[in-house]
């Protein structure tokens, strides 16, 4: 039973995770909360401190040794954790940043926020993830100081194009959103030493989940302080002086920050989830592995790649994609739908959007991101998922491809 037996996730776990969905709605992600947890948030409330207390630096701590990172910042949300980040590299109006087209659209934002200009390489496309030796080519351009690249459903994207360009520096910052709990070469994603930054998301649907919530992962300890000043309003205390008017009251602000951050109780739900980060990674691995055993050889149907050698995927998002092209994947996904099970698409191209649109975005040189977009169907995937969901799920999925 997927979620059972080895993975430790008991009946009480999917018995408060199930009876908080409508009816027998499947939804393709959700939190799994435990006793430890509420344990753990009751008590963080009844502590002096509600927010900017002692458990977001004992967060921070554990989560940058759970990665192999130097520092690790937290963040309101992981929109916020892009945006500090793209503040930390020093974007600002003129520069340019790399990204892909296929993630969610924070992913780019983030270079708006900062009146900076995302510009689109295409997407490799077997994996999805960001052609990063078409991105390491625009990167030499001389108005691009930074590249977001997005380990997209999990899979870690290969960062060792982009090597050349940090070297002449351009700051690589990886959108790691999909990606906590797997390894690229080895190493954990985030303290591998391949990005400048790397940025988390604990919404409900990721690895692990504060409710909302975000990190930034470094080596580097000027951007960390960056980090961490852009998130507390751009706040900095100096050193104690004789100047009456400088009491231990006072503090500067020279440089604009941001209210971005996270609670004291957060991140004791943080802490808590953190603990049992490779038993969900398993349970979702055991999943992929169920779908992929139901799947394989069936007609139009293309599965996702695997994580290569010594890279380990973090399968946030299990996708599939319909040869056949959208109004395939248009059927299989209302058929999935009116069957109660929650298939989601994954993503809506960014240069695709209204807002994009309107800035003068395209798709026109983007082929293999177009391909994607029309072809691709993001089946549920979350760790208190039984094996009965994995073959009710399979079981429509077959009937649709059937179908018409």
């Amino acid at each position: 039973m997927i979620g059972g037996g080895g993975s430790g996730l008991n009946a009480r776990d999917r018995d408060r995770n199930y009876s908080r969905t409508v009816a027998d709605f499947l939804p393709y992600g959700r939190q799994t909360i435990g006793d430890a947890d509420i344990a753990a948030v009751t008590a963080s409330l009844s502590d002096p401190f509600l927010t900017q207390g002692p458990r977001i630096e004992e967060f921070e701590r554990a989560f940058a040794d759970r990665v192999q990172a130097r520092h690790a910042v937290a963040f309101a949300n992981g929109t916020a954790a892009l945006h500090g980040a793209a503040a930390a590299a020093g974007l600002g109006l003129g520069d340019e940043m790399v990204t892909t087209p296929m993630s969610f659209v924070a992913s780019a934002n983030c270079a708006l926020f900062v009146g900076a200009r995302p510009v689109f390489a295409d997407i490799d496309p077997l994996s999805g993830n960001l052609d990063c030796d078409a991105a390491a080519r625009m990167a030499g351009g001389e108005r691009v100081k930074a590249c977001v690249a997005v380990s997209l459903a999990g899979l870690p994207i290969d960062l060792s194009p982009l090597q050349a360009a940090r070297r002449d520096g351009v700051i690589v910052i990886e959108d790691g959103c999909h990606a906590l709990g797997g390894t690229r070469g080895g190493r954990p994603i985030g303290g591998d030493g391949l990005a400048d930054m790397t940025v988390f998301s604990f919404h409900p649907v990721k690895a692990i989940t504060t409710g909302e919530g975000g990190m930034v992962t470094t080596e580097s300890d000027a951007l960390a302080d960056a980090l961490r000043t852009f998130r507390t309003h751009g706040i900095r205390r100096p050193d104690a002086d004789d100047d009456p008017m400088r009491g231990g009251w006072h503090y500067e602000i020279d440089t604009l920050g941001f209210n971005y951050r996270i609670t004291d109780f957060q991140c004791a739900l943080g802490l808590q989830q953190l603990e049992r980060l490779d038993e969900f990674i398993d349970a979702r691995h055991r999943i992929a592995s169920l779908y992929r055993e139901r799947l394989t050889g069936l007609d139009g149907v293309q599965l996702p790649l695997d994580a290569p050698g010594a890279d380990r995927h973090g399968y946030h998002l299990f996708v599939v994609r319909f040869t056949e092209g959208a109004s395939r994947r248009r059927g299989v996904y209302d058929h999935l739908r009116d069957a109660g099970i929650g298939a989601q698409l994954h993503y809506i191209p960014i240069p695709a959007h209204r807002l994009y649109r309107s800035l003068g975005y395209s798709m026109d040189e983007l082929p293999a991101a177009q391909a994607y977009w029309e072809q691709a169907l993001s089946l549920p995937i979350f760790p208190a998922m039984r094996e009965q969901d994995v073959d009710r799920v399979v079981r429509e999925l077959r009937t649709a491809m059937s179908s018409g």
